[in-house]
């Protein structure tokens, strides 16, 4: 997630951290009662995002926010420091906590899948997020919560800390991937008013006008073959890519307890 500059420090005067991490954790003093009393960083960030799921992320100015609050722009940096503050509250909030899923008997496979559909489904109603700075790794209250959740349904795998840790990333890398593939495709069709099958149906045609078998023998088998003028169900690609992904953790978890295993012996 995005950050700000570095500001805040820690109570024993020690390390600091980046302004929107400290204000996303409550470590930085906000204003009291001020000219504006229903302005709050709560109303600031829900208006940022309401704009960002409407129009954009590039709609998010500083500027923007402030006219739609009816207040001077002058008046939220007494609440959010910078642009890259409010960017990290704003993926805070649209994040949110993991849904809580009461299911102790999940294998870590489908906790793991469980997983990855969650977030699927957050970036899914927040496209803007595919946009927004990545500039570190979780470190918000409700991303790190999100950690805990991918590392929680390792468990009770062999696997070490670094490997789990891995792994989650591996899995959440995947999601965002295929979110701003699908996302761009469906810009795609919004633009030209073609619906999935159009499009892929109309790929398919314009591949097998440009190429010629000797040179793309394999692609030219695709084509011929029409799969990808055959249109999925909404989750088909994603669970089918998933699996797969899956299927090499498991190799890994497998090894691991092997290897357990001959240490114990």
């Amino acid at each position: 997630m995005g950050t700000g500059s570095v500001g805040t420090g820690s109570e024993d005067g020690g390390a600091t951290w980046p302004v929107g991490i400290a204000a996303s954790w409550g470590l930085r003093e906000r204003p009291g009662k001020g000219p504006r009393p229903g302005l709050t960083v709560d109303r600031i960030v829900d208006t940022a995002v309401g704009l960002a799921v409407g129009e954009g992320l590039a709609a998010v100015s500083m500027g923007r926010v402030a006219k739609e609050l009816g207040v001077s722009t002058m008046s939220l940096y007494r609440y959010v420091t910078s642009k890259d503050e409010l960017l990290v509250l704003m993926q805070e909030a649209a994040f949110g906590l993991p849904p809580e899923r009461d299911e102790p008997d999940l294998t870590w496979r489908e906790a793991l899948s469980d997983w990855a559909f969650d977030q699927r489904a957050v970036l899914g109603r927040h496209l803007w997020i595919l946009h927004a700075p990545v500039t570190g790794p979780p470190a918000t209250p409700n991303s790190v919560a999100w950690m805990e959740r991918g590392l929680a349904a390792l468990r009770d795998t062999a696997l070490g800390p670094g490997e789990k840790l891995a792994v989650i990333q591996l899995v959440s890398g995947f999601v965002r991937t295929d979110t701003r593939l699908m996302a761009d495709m469906g810009s795609a069709m919004a633009a030209t008013g073609a619906t999935v099958a159009q499009l892929m149906n109309g790929y398919n045609t314009l591949l097998g006008e440009l190429i010629d078998s000797p040179r793309f023998p394999e692609v030219a088998a695709v084509v011929e073959s029409g799969v990808m003028a055959h249109e999925d169900g909404p989750d088909d690609g994603f669970t089918f890519q998933l699996e797969c992904l899956l299927d090499g953790v498991e190799q890994l978890v497998r090894r691991a307890e092997r290897g357990r295993g001959e240490g114990e012996g």
